[in-house]
């Protein structure tokens, strides 16, 4: 079972979370009723919704970890999952994913619906 496998089992027990089909085509996604948080296009990549706000105000904090990647103008964080702590930093942005939609009734402003994998190439932090 890869690492995405894995992590996406985990959070599809998560209560606010609904496996749905991605906005972008590609893969498995999880949302929740405002939002996609999460889209899953290979077993070692997973894409998190943070929202451009979030994005902002951790970006010292998502600069210190070498599994994470940014799309310039993207809202979304790429989550290389190659060991069972990426699954648990998956799992904490995913979490902080859901407060930031929940706290945001109208959404991020940016155009959110375009993930990482269909952005274009990705540059790490």
């Amino acid at each position: 079972m890869t690492t995405g496998l894995r992590a996406m089992t985990r959070l599809a027990d998560w209560p606010d979370l609904v496996e749905a089909r991605p906005s972008c085509g590609t893969g498995r996604a999880l949302r929740t009723d405002g939002a996609e948080i999460a889209h899953f296009h290979s077993g070692r990549t997973a894409d998190v919704h943070l929202s451009a706000a979030t994005i902002w105000r951790l970006r010292g904090d998502l600069k210190n970890s070498t599994a994470l990647r940014l799309v310039p103008g993207s809202a979304w964080v790429t989550v290389r999952l190659e060991c069972e702590s990426d699954i648990d930093l998956l799992l904490t942005l995913v979490s902080v994913a859901l407060k930031a939609h929940q706290s945001s009734p109208a959404g991020d402003p940016s155009p959110a619906a375009r993930c990482n994998d269909h952005r274009g190439v990705a540059i790490t932090l």
